[in-house]
């Protein structure tokens, strides 16, 4: 037998990649904070606040359609390369699993 972990691995042990899917992790919320006018994530003990597009992410990742398909949505709302669109819902996607916020299925 190979070297096994006991229990989850590490979110780091995840590359992210294209084909990549996400969705929040468990105990993690997107919610409007109108005192602060802005959205953010809340997971137990902590909020993140969210940009405009990466509440766009977040709601994009349902736990069904891979980073590129993603990808390919964005491209289209917004006229802009599907590749440099993938590069960035990538690095998202990456930082936030790190942080323990996404849960990721390769």
């Amino acid at each position: 037998t190979g070297p096994v972990s006991g229990g989850m691995s590490e979110p780091s042990a995840v590359t992210v990649t294209a084909q990549t899917i996400a969705k929040l992790a468990r105990g993690v919320r997107l919610r409007e904070d109108p005192v602060r006018g802005q959205t953010v994530l809340l997971a137990p003990e902590r909020a993140l606040a969210l940009d405009e597009i990466a509440v766009m992410i977040v709601n994009a990742l349902d736990g069904e359609r891979d980073l590129d398909a993603i990808a390919q949505e964005f491209s289209v709302k917004f006229e802009a390369p599907k590749e440099q669109i993938l590069v960035d819902v990538i690095a998202f996607v990456d930082e936030f699993s790190k942080r323990r916020m996404l849960e990721l299925k390769s």
